[in-house]
């Protein structure tokens, strides 16, 4: 009789102990699922992987097995599946363990969608949004004697004139971005800030735009100085992209014409990353993103894709490649919803110098030239 009660009681309390270690599992999974924002990418990776399909099979079968030969399915891990889903960690990849712990981490976590020369997760482009007591501070900066000529020429020399028509929009969303080699003094990314339109991305805007004009393209540039708008309206570089989207907007509206919106960015990686040499020429690379929640993204990424191919036929390696970026890895949209002709390019990293940057925009210039008319050609068929 004892050794029957002793035995009940061995199952009472294994029993509990099972009972409450499944309470405290669902309960763990309640509240992750509804307090943590679950990664698209994780959902469709999940969705799309091999055995999403076997799970298909599998039902299939049990409907009619001759419909499935059992050879074609392959073993599933439901629980694998459901932890993916439920936890949006994906165990092959270490960047989903850090995502929620690290402050800003998955900010920079960017989804590859064409790998270019030495590109990994590792080395995607790094972009972080500086105080606005940062950018507003006057940094001195440096320009070269050869800068300086080459600067007073195109402003004394005779230009090409530019197309009556224009039909690029080139604008700046991070005009303050700039690159160490035109900073005083200046070591580290965060130094890499310049209101001066001389020597932050508006200035290879402006190379860009001198080249297509040269090529019989008509361009708009707007060279908003965004730090000073910004602070004007009591903003900081977080509302750079709902800011500037008035802008482009605006201009639009103006100009039935614009047919492309190029917004040109600068990388915080450094110079092993963002630098190539063909043959015997110094270039900075150039990296492209697309939007993933805008309405025209299939559009856009494709125009990406054909620009990206286009440069690695003519200049091997001068594209990083492509990366897609949802609302979980940022703005999600960068104004790429305004048209299916939208480009994102970051344009070098921090420590490109200004040979570099102007033969990039020359040979992107070059390529971009060769797509803008084969597709006007195209239309007039």
């Amino acid at each position: 009789m004892q050794k029957s009660q002793g035995y009940q009681l061995f199952l009472f309390i294994n029993a509990t102990v099972v009972f409450f270690t499944l309470a405290c599992i669902i309960v763990a999974s309640g509240i992750t699922l509804f307090t943590v924002k679950m990664s698209s990418d994780i959902a469709s990776s999940v969705i799309n992987e091999p055995q999403s399909s076997s799970i298909y099979l599998h039902l299939l079968k049990s409907a009619n097995q001759s419909f499935v030969d059992e050879k074609e399915i392959k073993q599933v891990s439901v629980s694998d599946m459901a932890f993916k889903f439920a936890t949006s960690i994906t165990p092959e990849d270490p960047r989903t363990f850090l995502g929620r712990e690290l402050p800003s981490f998955s900010f920079f976590d960017t989804k590859i969608h064409i790998a270019g020369q030495g590109t990994d997760y590792t080395t995607l482009p790094i972009e972080s949004s500086p105080p606005m007591e940062e950018l507003l501070k006057d940094r001195e900066t440096v320009q070269s004697e050869s800068e300086e000529k080459e600067q007073t020429d195109n402003n004394n020399g005779s230009p090409v004139k530019p197309p009556d028509k224009k039909n690029v929009y080139i604008y700046h969303t991070h005009s303050w971005e700039s690159y160490l080699p035109f900073i005083k003094n200046g070591t580290v990314p965060d130094d890499a800030v310049s209101n001066n339109e001389k020597v932050n991305v508006i200035s290879v805007g402006n190379k860009l735009l001198q080249n297509l004009n040269s090529k019989g393209i008509g361009v708009e540039h707007n060279k908003t100085n965004m730090t000073a708008a910004l602070h004007q309206d009591g903003l900081n570089a977080n509302h750079s992209y709902p800011f500037v989207r008035d802008l482009v907007t605006e201009a639009m509206s103006a100009n039935n014409d614009l047919d492309y919106l190029i917004d040109i960015h600068r990388d915080a990686l450094r110079k092993d990353k963002t630098f190539i040499k063909i043959n015997g020429k110094e270039y900075a690379r150039v990296f492209f993103v697309v939007g993933s929640e805008s309405k025209n993204f299939e559009k856009n990424l494709k125009l990406a894709e054909d620009l990206h191919n286009m440069l690695e036929e003519k200049y091997p390696g001068l594209s990083r490649g492509i990366g897609k970026k949802d609302y979980s890895k940022g703005n999600g949209i960068y104004n790429q919803d305004l048209s299916d002709r939208a480009i994102l390019l970051e344009a070098g990293g921090v420590d490109n110098n200004r040979k570099e940057l102007d033969n990039t925009m020359e040979a992107f210039s070059e390529v971009f030239s060769d797509y803008y008319w084969k597709q006007k050609d195209a239309q007039a068929e």
